[in-house]
């Protein structure tokens, strides 16, 4: 899949720890429900799991048409032929990232600040993730970013912009004036009875967002 041809708008982060059966399955449901991306992240898990996991979820996400994301693991992406890698603050430094994938894999960030946003973009990465906007469990010591913020680093950035962290369909809207080019779910849709609706859900939201 080009770079260009991939859809940020409603971007699925994955829950740690979950077995592979019941990880395809959500992800097949929030797929059909209109999940863009998927973002496979296992910071507690083995590489030999973390491996698995990413190869069942390229095989289905390639017959879907979507694309799947790495978090973190540059080996991993490579060693299944992911569409992108997401990168944060203290993992390996985007320029050197940038030197050992594909031209053609897309490479996210994780900002918190302008600063950080402007340095991602100055080396080359495609697009930014930028949070916390809400209070998140998957990520307890996220440091709170207030909406202003993550508008001017919207705005102070060229290249798309996913906004992360506690977003759920009820606080969704409050994100909708920001310049995002999509928003990063978790647990809104990973938690929920039924992923294929609560997907439909958001994206109905997102689609209003100017």
């Amino acid at each position: 899949m080009k770079k260009s041809q991939i859809d940020l708008s409603l971007y699925l982060v994955t829950e740690e720890s979950i077995a592979i059966e019941e990880l395809t399955r959500i992800i097949a449901e929030s797929v059909s429900g209109g999940v863009s991306i998927v973002q496979l992240r296992e910071k507690n898990n083995s590489s030999l799991s973390f491996y698995e996991k990413a190869s069942a979820l390229k095989q289905l996400l390639n017959e879907l048409s979507i694309p799947l994301v790495i978090n973190d693991r540059v080996d991993i992406a490579l060693a299944v032929g992911a569409d992108g890698i997401h990168i944060g603050q203290d993992d390996l430094p985007l320029p050197v990232v940038k030197k050992m994938v594909p031209e053609d894999m897309i490479v996210g960030v994780s900002v918190s600040t302008l600063e950080e946003a402007l340095e991602a973009e100055r080396n080359g990465a495609d697009y930014i993730g930028v949070g916390s906007v809400f209070p998140t469990k998957t990520k307890q010591d996220a440091t709170l970013m207030a909406l202003e913020d993550l508008g001017e680093i919207c705005r102070g950035v060229s290249i798309p912009a996913v906004a992360i962290g506690g977003i759920t369909a009820d606080n969704m809207s409050a994100l909708s004036d920001s310049g995002l080019s999509g928003t990063a779910v978790v647990s809104a849709i990973m938690n929920a009875d039924n992923p294929k609706a609560a997907s439909e859900s958001l994206l109905k939201i997102i689609k209003d967002f100017k």
